[in-house]
């Protein structure tokens, strides 16, 4: 039988890698020579750098930054000297794991430190620049990398204000300086998995911003501030981008991106498969399986995170799949939408979280192992009545 496998992290449990061997153990006590693929891929968010570098020549470089509250850090990105090509992973300089849980908070952060990765990038030589969205601990519209690249955001009262989330309700009026003019030459791209529009039910602050720390009242002002600083866009710029479907990914990274520096939006998943040649190996015909998963499936799996990438290419090419999840926490209607049929589930109610994430490992390579083999017997079972059936001449 021949597998790929493309596996997101199990956040806090294992990384991708790791999610990668325990699956091929469990096809190994079942196939004792099963022919496995692997890809390390993502869906623009955390990880990002780390799939790109597995497909692209490219070379590390290091920055001094600041983290999503101001405080110094040092990081990298990627860039290819050959194309100018910068590969730049928001939650490198903002994102949420950068933060302890005490810090967490999505009115009081920043993109700064990410726009001062780019603004180094372009001072390298770079004109085009991904951004990978994702894992962020932000909901500023992207001012931050704005602010970095050259804009200013200014109160009515003339303050320039800092560009963190809290402050979108106070923005009177917008300026650029005339480094900003020089950017007209660099073609960026947004690269997220995401449909979520700038504010609104489905908008950043609503869906993302209490895992980032805010609370119920911070959530709300959140929301009001993406939509009272999107007028406020529509009337200096006259650009209106709140209801393009991925505006509001990265706390509104997106949507920053696209109202500043006219970038492209590009499927993350997508992206990245076709880096890795993964539509050519389903066009080869020598996939059987799938096996994919990420550590909670949910309904934001269905707003566009790897998983859904992953199953809407098998499906597309009449491949079955299989996810594996740490926690399954989508109905049936759901898991419809998302083309799945076979789910796994290693969390148990009886033994607790804790010890499914303690034991994640393990637990991913028996529940692959225990499904391919029901489903090896299975086939038999099929197999066999129907040489019955022959046998007799039935038919």
């Amino acid at each position: 039988m021949n597998y790929l496998v493309i596996p997101d992290k199990f956040k806090g449990s294992l990384t991708a890698n790791e999610v990668i061997q325990s699956i091929t153990n469990g096809l190994q006590r079942v196939d004792k020579s099963p022919s496995v693929k692997s890809i390390l891929a993502s869906d623009g968010g955390d990880g990002f750098l780390d799939a790109v570098a597995c497909k692209i020549m490219v070379q590390k470089i290091y920055v001094d930054t600041l983290n999503p509250i101001g405080e110094k850090l040092r990081t990298y990105y990627l860039y290819n000297k050959d194309t100018k090509t910068a590969y730049v992973e928001l939650a490198k300089a903002s994102g949420l794991e950068l933060l302890k849980p005490k810090e967490r908070s999505a009115k009081n952060t920043s993109t700064f430190g990410t726009g001062l990765l780019i603004k180094d990038a372009i001072k390298k030589g770079a004109t085009n620049i991904y951004v990978g969205l994702g894992g962020s601990a932000t909901t500023d519209a992207g001012m931050g990398l704005a602010a970095a690249l050259g804009y200013s955001f200014v109160s009515e009262e003339g303050m320039l204000l800092n560009p963190i989330g809290d402050n979108l309700s106070k923005v009177f009026k917008i300026e650029r300086n005339a480094t900003v003019t020089i950017l007209n030459r660099i073609k960026f791209y947004a690269v997220n998995d995401v449909e979520n529009p700038l504010f609104g039910e489905n908008g950043a602050a609503k869906v993302y911003a209490k895992q980032k720390g805010a609370t119920a009242k911070d959530i709300d002002n959140l929301d009001k501030g993406l939509e009272y600083f999107n007028s406020v866009v529509k009337h200096s710029l006259l650009l209106d981008h709140s209801f393009v479907p991925g505006a509001g990914a990265a706390g509104g990274t997106a949507y920053g991106l696209k109202t500043f520096f006219n970038a492209e939006f590009v499927n993350g998943t997508s992206f990245l498969l076709e880096l890795a040649g993964v539509p050519k190996m389903f066009k080869s015909k020598k996939i059987d399986y799938v096996i994919t998963g990420e550590g909670k499936i949910d309904s934001q799996t269905t707003n566009g995170k790897l998983v859904k990438g992953v199953v809407d290419l098998a499906t597309k090419y009449n491949v079955p799949v299989v996810a594996i999840c740490g926690k399954l926490d989508a109905n049936q209607i759901e898991l419809d939408v998302m083309g799945l049929k076979n789910v796994l589930e290693i969390y148990s109610s009886k033994k607790g979280l804790e010890y499914s994430i303690k034991n994640a490992a393990s637990l991913i390579e028996e529940s692959i192992a225990n499904f391919f083999t029901n489903n090896r017997r299975k086939t038999q079972k099929k197999v066999n009545v129907s040489n019955l059936f022959t046998k007799f001449n039935i038919f």
